[in-house]
């Protein structure tokens, strides 16, 4: 700025000093050193309140607007301070509207930096878990095709190796659709009446075979001829237990037990699946639901899964108007439960 708050001060007290002793001019008989007095009292008295009024209201605010302006320009808002001097209205009305924006430019500016950093991760992740089936079922195909084929007792040992990594892929490939879908939300929800003590049983009984290889234990709180029944998608919360069961059942120890309870809580029915296994360390709680996230990435590969159990079960749960929620204790084993309606018979 040109023209500061000091400059303007000389020149008005410099006017008003003017006009001053223009007044003493018309009055007889002032001495000459009255004209010097009332001369450096008006000057001083006028640049000093001048001074600081245009300081205080105008000329401070401004620098504070022009400084702000400065750094959205050098795209710099990180160092963007709120006002909170008291300059003149208008002026501070401005300075707050300037923070606004540049406050939510700056959020946007992070936003997309930390989208940026999930899509590198993503693209990453899935290159991984893409690569490892794909690079699996290449070495045993070309294997039978450098001559393996003619071995009677190792050809089908091969295709079936080469099939069961095809089928993984296959399997994680899904498993992105359907999570992408549901968070482009491209999928709703057909909820229907349906009976949860029967579908639990249900799973129960298709996850027998797997549990008895486990030497695991499923047990519920209810008989199968209760009858609870809520208000989903039959297909998608069928999704979510078996992926929670399935999970439950894989980190379990031998001997171990995984027990589905269905609490009612009023409005409610709180489904919770509960493990006594190996658990998940604490810092690991806020990530489990993430894409790909594996807690212990060397035993989860060789368990098996794709990785997106979590996160579909995550999208599904929250569809359904409720929230995943999870407790663990490392060596204890883990809680999951999540709430769904109440069927209500109109």
């Amino acid at each position: 700025m040109l023209l500061n708050s000091r400059g303007l001060a000389l020149i008005l007290s410099g006017c008003i000093a003017a006009v001053v002793l223009g007044s003493l001019v018309l009055l007889p008989d002032v001495p000459n050193y009255v004209y010097w007095l009332v001369f450096f009292i008006s000057f001083g008295t006028g640049y000093i309140l001048i001074n600081i009024v245009l300081e205080f209201l105008f000329f401070k605010e401004l620098r504070s607007i022009y400084n702000m302006f400065e750094q959205i320009r050098a795209n710099d808002l990180s160092k963007l301070e709120e006002n909170k001097r008291y300059g003149h209205s208008s002026l501070n009305q401005i300075h707050q509207e300037i923070y606004a924006y540049a406050h939510g430019k700056q959020s946007e500016i992070e936003e997309l930096k930390q989208l940026a950093k999930f899509r590198r991760q993503f693209l990453a992740d899935v290159s991984h878990e893409l690569k490892t089936p794909i690079f699996a079922a290449q070495g045993f195909v070309h294997t039978l095709l450098d001559g393996a084929i003619d071995d009677k007792n190792n050809r089908m040992k091969f295709l079936k190796k080469a099939a069961k990594n095809l089928d993984g892929l296959d399997m994680l490939v899904q498993d992105l659709l359907t999570v992408s879908h549901m968070e482009a939300g491209d999928i709703t929800m057909q909820l229907e009446p349906v009976d949860i003590c029967e579908e639990i049983y249900e799973i129960f009984d298709q996850m027998e075979e797997n549990a008895h290889k486990h030497k695991v234990t499923l047990k519920t709180n209810h008989e199968r001829s209760e009858e609870i029944k809520v208000l989903v998608d039959s297909q998608r919360i069928h999704q979510v237990l078996v992926n929670l069961i399935t999970n439950a059942i894989k980190y379990s120890d031998e001997g171990g037990v995984v027990e589905v309870s269905v609490v009612d809580t009023g409005k409610r029915q709180n489904v919770i699946v509960k493990d006594r296994g190996i658990g998940i360390p604490t810092e690991h709680l806020n990530r489990i639901f993430e894409r790909f996230y594996r807690v212990d990435k060397s035993r989860s590969r060789a368990i098996g899964g794709t990785g997106l159990g979590l996160s579909i079960v995550k999208h599904i749960v929250e569809a359904h108007d409720s929230e995943i929620k999870v407790v663990s204790t490392p060596g204890e084993g883990s809680t999951f439960s999540f709430e769904l309606n109440k069927y209500k018979p109109q």
